[in-house]
């Protein structure tokens, strides 16, 4: 089955309104952005305002508690996308919550422009949460993005929440092999920025490709991504969010 429109199924929570965060995708009191811009160049024009709106600056580690994970699939022939957002206990190793939401594609496929087809059902899975997380895991990128916006930088701004991409392949940028331990990094450079890098997540393993989204930095987000990995390739909590992803499209086949 397919869902109508926009319209939660009714096996979902009922959405809560967002408390001091932004509408997706986020809007200035000064200039309003289009909520789904229907040509490349409004996208281009929210890319570069949001852009301007992220912040680097490290991740308060010692203050992070609850962690959230985010993860999209597409459905059938690309024009459904499925999202789920979890919230992680970091001192249990366990779930706190878990939502999902699927919704309509309704943006053309565009490379470097994805988060405009999967960003609305993240922001939809969000808005069910009744716990806030204190930093966001995405499968994607952040600053490691032809535009330094990916998904991660994308969606912390929107959400108003600190993330960090994560990601299993390099979009951009040049990064020597890392270590065969777990911890060893190889910075990820683009045009002469250290946007990420090449993190060892587990010995004699592919390394994932760690990169800052929102209100997070380069060193502190290898920090929390190692620390979030137990025993598998990509960290626990996004593990999780994929499960849960990939659970929705196999019922939807």
């Amino acid at each position: 089955m397919r869902p109508e429109g926009d319209a939660p199924e009714n096996n979902e929570t009922p959405a809560r309104p967002l408390a001091g965060v932004f509408p997706f995708p986020a809007q200035d009191p000064v200039s309003p952005v289009p909520a789904f811009p229907s040509s490349f160049p409004e996208a281009r024009a929210v890319q570069e305002r949001l852009r301007a709106l992220v912040r680097s600056v490290p991740l308060l580690l010692d203050r992070v508690r609850r962690v959230g994970a985010a993860d999209v699939t597409f459905v059938g022939r690309k024009e459904v996308v499925a999202a789920a957002v979890i919230v992680w206990d970091l001192l249990s190793g366990s779930v706190v919550e878990e939502r999902t939401a699927v919704r309509r594609v309704r943006f053309p496929y565009v490379p470097g422009y994805l988060t405009f087809r999967e960003g609305p059902a993240v922001a939809a899975a969000w808005a069910k949460l009744r716990t806030r997380p204190d930093v966001v895991l995405f499968d994607g990128h952040g600053a490691a993005h032809p535009r330094r916006l990916g998904i991660a930088s994308h969606m912390g701004v929107v959400l108003s929440v600190p993330t960090v991409g994560c990601a299993k392949k390099r979009l951009v940028g040049e990064a020597g092999v890392p270590g065969v331990r777990k911890g060893d990094v190889s910075p990820l450079v683009l045009e002469g920025e250290t946007v990420g890098a090449a993190v060892r997540t587990r010995a004699g393993v592919k390394p994932v490709f760690v990169s800052p989204g929102h209100l997070a930095d380069v060193p502190s987000s290898i920090a929390l991504v190692l620390a979030l990995c137990s025993r598998y390739r990509i960290p626990d909590p996004a593990r999780r969010a994929h499960q849960l992803t990939q659970e929705i499209r196999k019922a939807r086949r």
